[in-house]
Formats: C-alpha cells, sequence, structure tokens
C-alpha cells in the first residue's frame, strides 16, 4: 500500500468529506466527529457515488414501540438506491431481494438481529500523523 496526503487536519474539520482520486480511483474520506474514514467512491450495488450519499444511522427495535438509534453519523446511504454502508467496515444492512410490492410473512425478532446484506464498500486505512489525514491505498 501506498501513503497519501489527504488534507491538514486543520483544513479538515469534523462532518465534513473530501473526494480524493488515487492511482485513478475516486476515494471519499469522511471526519466523523474527528475520526476518519475512507472507502471506495463506488456503490458495489450498481456504482453510484458514496461521496453524495448521507450520513445516518441504525434504528433498532428490541420490542414493539420501542426503537434506539444507533451508529449515529456512522452509516453512508447511497444516493441511486438508498443502499446503506457501515463506514468502519463497508458492510450493508440491506437484503438482497429484488423490489418489488408482494406480500411477506411478518414475524417479531429482537431488534439487535440485523441481517447484514450481500454487499461490502472497500475500505481503506486512514490516519493522522505530523497533523495530515493520511490513507493507505
Amino acid at each position: 500500500m501506498t501513503r497519501h496526503v489527504v488534507a491538514a487536519v486543520a483544513d479538515f474539520p469534523a462532518g465534513t468529506r473530501r473526494r480524493i482520486e488515487i492511482d485513478g480511483r475516486a476515494i471519499v474520506v469522511l471526519n466523523i466527529a474527528g475520526e476518519y474514514f475512507a472507502l471506495l467512491d463506488r456503490c458495489p450495488h450498481k456504482g453510484g457515488s458514496l461521496a453524495a450519499g448521507v450520513l445516518t444511522g441504525l434504528v433498532s427495535s428490541p420490542t414493539p414501540g420501542e426503537y434506539a438509534y444507533l451508529k449515529q453519523g456512522e452509516i453512508l446511504r447511497c444516493p441511486w438506491h438508498g443502499w446503506e454502508f457501515d463506514v468502519r467496515t463497508g458492510q450493508s444492512f440491506c437484503s438482497g431481494l429484488k423490489t418489488r410490492a408482494r406480500p411477506l410473512p411478518v414475524h417479531i425478532a429482537p431488534g439487535s438481529d440485523i441481517v447484514e446484506g450481500p454487499y461490502r464498500a472497500e475500505t481503506f486505512p486512514v490516519s493522522v500523523e505530523q497533523s495530515y489525514v493520511v490513507v493507505d491505498a
């Protein structure tokens, strides 16, 4: 892996993101509350730009009528089809079912039983060295 300087920490405040190119590959680097994450800027579902996606969280429901908002600001939603990816692992949390209206069986399960989806966004290690954000790609 080659090390690439993204920006000075002072020029990359919390809540911002940068889209960079490394060896012809687009990468989105995010600063979430002072912690840095990098993903390939291509949704593995259909190729949408993750850099244009919205950061959100996961809703968990231990029982009907109760819910908890988890991983706040750590789930990146692709703007094309809404597939969501954990910025820490790249793991999706969507099922692989085709989208269409059809009846499905309904049952109650613990909110902790989140099903991992079939896609995983490629992630890259990010570090801060001498006040610079560095991506290993």
